[in-house]
């Protein structure tokens, strides 16, 4: 083993997956988390609010710096395609019986409207964290070199 000590990626750097595999992966665990909640709770609970703030972040950090613009958009596209296929399958999980397809779609977007609001701006503050560590070799500041991880464990 060298004793030199070498560059570890910080966290702001770590993410090189390709931007649509992560969002293909995000909608798969939304919807995941989607079946759990209705099932178990018949509609949309907190538990779904913050998995998608915590699937938001995820996908923020695990995504490659070049393709940050799709996961920078991805978030209410996400909770928007959540709730049109909610209210095609199962309307109430989200709305009223009685509401149309539409309107089950906006009281979805409304009454979970904080969770999209965290889920977005967690995305772009971790985005545009990860934006000045990527042209500043993993620091958050020109100049300031991350400490080296320790391989002790």
């Amino acid at each position: 083993m060298s004793t030199a000590a070498s560059h570890h990626k910080t966290l702001w750097e770590e993410g090189r997956r390709p931007g649509p595999l992560v969002a293909v992966a995000a909608a798969a665990a939304i919807l995941l988390i989607v079946l759990v909640d209705v099932s178990a709770f018949g509609g949309l609970t907190v538990l779904f609010d913050g998995a998608f703030v915590l699937v938001c972040a995820a996908a923020a950090l695990s995504v490659r710096p070049r393709e940050f613009f799709v996961i920078g958009v991805y978030p209410p596209l996400l909770m928007a395609g959540t709730f049109v296929a909610l209210s095609l399958a199962s309307r109430t999980a989200i709305a009223r019986a009685g509401d149309g397809f539409l309107q089950a779609v906006v009281s979805g977007l409304a009454h979970h409207a904080t969770a999209l609001a965290l889920g977005y701006a967690l995305t772009l503050v971790l985005l545009a964290v990860r934006q000045v560590a990527t042209h500043h070799g993993g620091a958050l500041r020109a100049g300031v070199r991350p400490r080296a991880r320790s391989s002790a464990r």
